[in-house]
């Protein structure tokens, strides 16, 4: 029997970041919503959890996370939109850490994305959950969101 494993993944709006990841293989389930973690990233913040099977690649979600987000610059809304990666253990940690340190020296790219222990979940409204997959026609949908969906498929065939 395979493992569920779950991570929690912040960057940008959480019905982009909910699409990105229901696009992927292997994952099982993606709660939309606000994540907090511990002290000074103790206020919610845009995000989601993804659950996936342990066959799952943790290195291709974490590419998928940082190409599909600003994750390499500041901006105004950092705090409503914090890019991280929340972890549910301390291996998890590790590895999260030794893949974007990884990725980092693969592109070049100085990526601002924090790895922080996961502390509390609050869903979004129901009205707004499974944006993409209720409204694929909304403008915001075929603005943001298709290219995004784009880039992960482009990721998963490297």
């Amino acid at each position: 029997m395979k493992t569920i494993l779950k991570i929690g993944l912040g960057g940008g709006c959480h019905w982009c970041t909910e699409a990105v990841f229901q696009a992927v293989p292997g994952v099982l389930k993606v709660e939309q919503g606000y994540i907090s973690s511990k002290m000074p990233y103790d206020s919610m913040s845009e995000a989601v959890i993804a659950h996936f099977k342990d066959v799952v690649d943790l290195k291709k979600l974490i590419d998928i996370h940082l190409e599909t987000h600003a994750s390499t610059r500041q901006h105004s809304r950092r705090d409503d939109y914090r890019s991280a990666v929340y972890f549910f253990d301390v291996e998890t940690e590790k590895k999260v850490k030794s893949i974007i340190s990884t990725l980092s020296r693969k592109r070049s790219k100085n990526y601002i994305t924090a790895v922080l222990p996961f502390v509390a979940f609050k869903p979004s409204r129901e009205s707004i959950q499974n944006y993409y997959k209720t409204r694929p026609d909304a403008p915001f949908c075929k603005r943001y969101i298709e290219p995004k969906l784009k880039l992960v498929s482009d990721i998963l065939k490297s």
